[in-house]
């Protein structure tokens, strides 16, 4: 029995990536295009911006060193309740018609701050900051990244269904069991976001403290 739920479950994951394999492409692309626009976008920083966020960065990653950051527990309710918000935006939008240049937005924006961060860091500490983000910024983003894509490309494969509703009586597919199978696929991935924000809450400080002893 179990054996056959896993094999429903491939089968289905499988014909999803099959449909909508073009859709993917395109937000792979886009997710792509906004961390190589973060990372440009330092380069257009001003001296002055830069002295000051490094100096913002230095003590983050002081206090991080001294242990003086906020609780594991509350980082990671902050960091979960975040991506929540985010996630649950996108998947609102979704649901709309005039939602789908937003979704692919923030996506954008999403790959922009993950590019900007490593870029930022490598920019002002060389491969002390390309170390840094490898452990500050990589570990979470491996799950976050991914998540951010497939409820991006279901979000915006449910408002495309709902455009063609719009403009096309040839459409036959029942919206109410679609809609109940976004939400839930949504649900699912916010259960698997809480584990990139454990990650940043209990395990990138760490990796984030034992590579700056090795710096010093």
């Amino acid at each position: 029995m179990e054996h056959r739920m896993t094999y429903s479950m491939k089968r289905t994951f499988s014909q999803h990536l099959q449909e909508h394999s073009t859709l993917y492409t395109f937000t792979i692309v886009l997710m792509m295009m906004g961390i190589i626009f973060g990372a440009i976008v330092v380069n257009s920083l001003s001296l002055m911006q830069k002295e000051d966020l490094f100096h913002y960065l230095g003590r983050f990653f002081g206090q991080v060193s001294d242990g003086e950051v906020a609780g594991a527990p509350a980082m990671f309710t902050q960091s979960f309740f975040h991506y929540l918000k985010y996630i649950g935006l996108i998947w609102i939008l979704g649901l709309s018609i005039i939602g789908l240049p937003v979704i692919l937005v923030l996506l954008f924006l999403k790959g922009m701050v993950v590019g900007f961060t490593v870029g930022f860091l490598v920019n002002q500490m060389g491969w002390e900051g390309f170390l840094l983000s490898f452990v500050s910024v990589l570990p979470q983003n491996l799950i976050l990244i991914p998540s951010f894509v497939f409820v991006t490309t279901l979000a915006v494969a449910i408002s495309l269904t709902l455009i063609k509703g719009q403009f096309s009586n040839r459409i036959t597919i029942p919206l109410m069991p679609l809609l109940v199978r976004y939400t839930l696929t949504v649900i699912v991935i916010m259960v698997i976001v809480a584990g990139a924000s454990f990650i940043e809450a209990f395990i990138s400080p760490v990796l984030i403290k034992v590579t700056l002893g090795l710096f010093n």
